[in-house]
């Protein structure tokens, strides 16, 4: 009942916003009683939360399995990260949008505990970066910080216009802003 409390209001939070979703609008999309809702979080603001870590959890973790593969370059990781990314907008898309629209509704404490792991995928990113740049995969003259931020920023924002079932796939979109990142990055 958990997942279906969660997945509901990752559905109705995308759709009327979080703060004009209220706990009764989530509990009679899915027939039980506010009690239901009681039993697994104290409020609106912790199941936020909740959806929250699972989202960006999930990222670190799948993050981290590709870029501790030491048989792959810079690049097919680089690739893998951002394929990762635009793949994910077919089951995770609505998630993505409540994790970045709505972390303004979570308290300074809650922001506490995201705001660095957010942090941590985007150094994980720079490492990536200055990884290849040592590597000489990667000019040596990028300021690996703004090319993190780029990346995301470019990536993030297709949660926004990306339709995984229209006429490019998330594979394709993928490919397309790889090979935009690496025409600037690479070293020729």
């Amino acid at each position: 009942m958990k997942g279906k409390i969660t997945s509901e209001s990752i559905r109705l939070f995308e759709k009327k916003g979080f703060s004009e979703t209220s706990i009764q609008d989530i509990v009679d999309a899915l027939g039980v009683t506010k009690g239901t809702f009681y039993y697994y979080f104290s409020s609106k603001e912790e199941l936020l939360m909740d959806i929250h870590h699972g989202y960006i959890n999930d990222l670190l973790l799948r993050q981290e399995e590709i870029l501790h593969d030491n048989t792959k370059s810079s690049k097919q990781k680089l690739f893998d990260i951002v394929y990762m990314l635009i793949s994910d907008i077919k089951t995770r898309g609505s998630a993505a949008k409540i994790f970045f629209r709505e972390m303004k509704n979570l308290s300074n404490d809650r922001l506490a505990v995201i705001l660095p792991k957010r942090d941590q995928f985007r150094f994980n990113i720079e490492d990536l970066l200055k990884e290849g740049m040592e590597k000489g995969e990667f000019r040596k003259d990028l300021k690996a910080d703004i090319v993190a931020f780029a990346i995301l920023g470019m990536i993030n924002w297709s949660y926004q216009w990306f339709n995984p079932n229209g006429s490019a796939s998330d594979y394709e979109v993928s490919e397309i802003f790889v090979e935009m990142i690496l025409k600037g990055i690479q070293n020729n």
